[in-house]
């Protein structure tokens, strides 16, 4: 085994732009390891990506909108008397 997978917390020493500096590994080990590469989706994201929420609010608004047409069609006089003569008719067949 190696010094790594001994010793839980290794601490070594990084140089860098700004100096030395001592990192404490969690993982000894994983520094050495090459990293996990993502599968999938491999293309960048458009412009356009957040487009299909925008679309369903749009939608969700026309349909508020038809809807309270349809209410304000339903409670008129000339409406609600053809709909009970349908009913009526309908109920009254032998």
């Amino acid at each position: 085994m190696s010094m790594n997978q001994e010793t839980p917390g290794v601490k070594r020493e990084v140089s860098g732009e700004g100096g030395v500096a001592e990192v404490s590994e969690i993982y000894p080990g994983a520094s050495s390891v090459s990293p996990v590469q993502r599968r999938g989706r491999t293309r960048p994201r458009s412009a356009q990506a957040g487009m299909a929420t925008a679309e369903y609010a749009i939608a969700t608004l026309a349909a508020v909108g038809f809807a309270g047409v349809l209410v304000f069609i339903m409670r008129s006089d000339e409406v609600r008397g053809f709909l009970l003569n349908l009913i009526r008719t309908a109920l009254a067949l032998p």
